[in-house]
């Protein structure tokens, strides 16, 4: 799924995000979305997001498209 579209990302999904430090060297961080932190619906180069570790970047890959969360219906 494309990490350049808001509309893909929902807090509680795993992605593969570049920090900021990474970006010269592409390397990538796994973990799951806490806060969508970009406002606009696209950008080119990645969604920017806060993982639930605290670490901040921009969403390259999708991993899952859902995780199960408790107490949410599916």
């Amino acid at each position: 799924m494309d990490g350049t579209k808001r509309s893909n990302i929902k807090p509680g999904i795993k992605v593969s995000i570049v920090l900021k430090k990474d970006q010269r060297t592409g390397t990538l961080t796994e973990g799951i979305v806490k806060d969508i932190l970009t406002k606009s619906p696209i950008h080119t180069h990645g969604i920017k997001v806060r993982l639930e570790s605290g670490e901040v970047g921009r969403v390259k890959v999708i991993q899952q498209s859902q995780q199960k969360m408790p107490g949410v219906l599916t």
